[in-house]
């Protein structure tokens, strides 16, 4: 009696250990390269490079596909990745300039003094006014429906109906000091509840 083994069939039909002949050598390819991108991006260029192999043997035909033209098309695709990235954060690249003004760039080193390129600036980078006070960027920008707390300190009608804690909370904003989450909640749940007030007159 001939009992014949075989292998256990991988569950899983997207694994990449089913590729077979040049698709497993693009897959190779791709894997010495996808590290070069950050980890959430690795599989999005390891299926990149295995697409841009694929169309470029279908575009040669019969000519010989060495494995120096494989990682010259890898790592084509991973500079285009990363161009792309600094489109993203910077806005433009070098490609949106003349040769001459890329050579001189690259001779005197001025890149980082780009007047095309966007600077992207966080909300929550500190800066710091004309007095001394540090704030987050975020809070310096105009909101139309924004209660002026100034104005709330200065109107007496209202500082008699106002609770105890909204004055304690305006005398440190006044004094620079830095709100707890527990006040910034509270000042918050006020000035929606007076905006909307407001929004019903």
């Amino acid at each position: 009696m001939v009992t014949t083994l075989c292998c256990p069939q991988d569950d899983n039909p997207l694994s990449y250990d089913r590729l077979n002949g040049e698709w497993a050598q693009w897959f190779r390819t791709a894997q010495r390269f996808e590290h070069k991108v950050p980890a959430q991006d690795r599989g999005d260029i390891r299926h990149s490079i295995i697409l841009e192999l694929a169309m470029a043997r279908a575009r040669d035909g019969d000519k010989p596909f060495s494995e120096a033209m494989m990682c010259r098309v890898a790592s084509c695709v991973v500079a285009l990745y990363w161009r792309k990235q600094y489109r993203l954060t910077n806005g433009l690249d070098c490609g949106s300039c003349s040769q001459k003004q890329r050579q001189k760039c690259r001779s005197e080193d001025l890149y980082r003094q780009c007047q095309k390129a966007i600077k992207i600036e966080s909300l929550s980078k500190p800066i710091t006014d004309n007095e001394g006070n540090v704030t987050e960027l975020g809070d310096t920008i105009a909101d139309d429906k924004a209660i002026d707390v100034g104005a709330w300190l200065d109107a007496r009608t209202f500082l008699l109906s106002c609770p105890n804690r909204l004055l304690q909370i305006a005398h440190k904003m006044r004094n620079g000091d830095t709100l707890g989450k527990t006040d910034r909640q509270y000042l918050w749940r006020f000035r929606k509840r007076e905006q909307n007030t407001l929004l019903a007159m």
